[in-house]
Parts: structure tokens; C-alpha cells; sequence
């Protein structure tokens, strides 16, 4: 029976061969074999998958939460080769993301946004088109409803210039 060093190893490069790009998990789980190595551990438990997930106390309940939800997965793989493996139930660490309110600017917000875009102070001749960016920028997210993303990504064949010089 292998490792779990070598069980993350192999969990990994398979996920990745199969066009995961594991950002995440690929940062955390050798961090979590760490931990269960230091804890003499030779397979997942529930409760340390759970002690480790709750490191650092000082982040939001939403990083335990990723940080447990990239351990149940791996656990998942894991029990096929080791059946002592304890998969952690999808409750153990509930979150629910506080979504931020939005903020609908006024008229009048609107305006001085659109004027202190026109006066960015420019410090290079190359730089001349920069307010018109902003000032645009700023026109379309509020008269469209498009999100910042979505404007920030916007190219020149997504304009219909016929319909613009009509």
C-alpha cells in the first residue's frame, strides 16, 4: 500500500491528465499529508481532516470550508486503495456566502464619476486616451447593466459600429 504522500501524488497527476487544473487542491493537499504525517497518521480520519480544515483560525468559515470540500474529494479517491480512509460527510462545515448588497448609484454619483473620469491627471502624452477609457467604461456598467468583467473583456467586434454611425 502506498503513502499518502504518494497517493496525493498520484491523485493529482491524474486529475490533471484528465485537463483539471487542480490550483487549489494542488497547493492544499501536500499541505494536508504534512499534517497527517506530523500527527503519525497512516490514513484519513474524520477528525483530522476536520483539525486540519479549520487552520488558520484567523480566515473566513468559507476557506475551512474549500479547505475540507478538497480533502472529501481526495478522500474519495483515496478509500479505493486504503478502505480505512472516512470520507467527511458534505455538512460538516456549512457556509453560506454573505453576497455583498449591491449599490445603485444615483444620477448625481453617476456624473461626478464621469466627470472626475475626464480629469484624471494624465502624466504621459501616451496616456491621452485613458480618461475616454474610464469615462466609457464607466457609461456602459451604468446604463447597461454589465458587470466590470464583462466590460473590462469587451473587443472591437463586439460593437456594432454600423448601427454606432448610423
Amino acid at each position: 500500500m502506498n503513502t499518502l504522500r504518494q497517493s496525493v501524488d498520484e491523485y493529482l497527476n491524474m486529475r490533471r491528465s484528465l485537463g483539471f487544473k487542480m490550483h487549489g487542491p494542488g497547493n492544499v493537499l501536500p499541505d494536508f499529508v504534512t499534517f497527517m504525517e506530523q500527527h503519525d497518521a497512516p490514513y484519513i480520519t474524520q477528525a483530522l481532516a476536520l483539525c486540519w480544515a479549520q487552520q488558520p483560525a484567523n480566515v473566513q468559515p468559507a476557506t475551512w470550508a474549500k479547505r475540507l470540500s478538497y480533502v472529501r474529494v481526495y478522500a474519495r479517491y483515496r478509500v479505493s486503495s486504503d478502505p480505512r480512509t472516512q470520507i467527511q460527510p458534505p455538512g460538516l462545515l456549512p457556509f453560506k456566502p454573505k453576497r455583498a448588497r449591491p449599490y445603485p448609484y444615483t444620477d448625481k454619483e453617476i456624473n461626478s464619476l464621469l466627470c472626475a473620469a475626464l480629469n484624471i491627471p494624465l502624466y504621459y502624452k501616451s496616456c491621452a486616451l485613458l480618461p475616454w477609457v474610464y469615462y466609457c467604461a464607466i457609461g456602459l456598467l451604468s446604463v447597461t447593466g454589465l458587470r466590470l468583467g464583462e466590460v473590462t473583456h469587451l473587443q472591437l467586434q463586439d460593437v456594432d459600429l454600423a448601427w454606432v454611425c448610423s
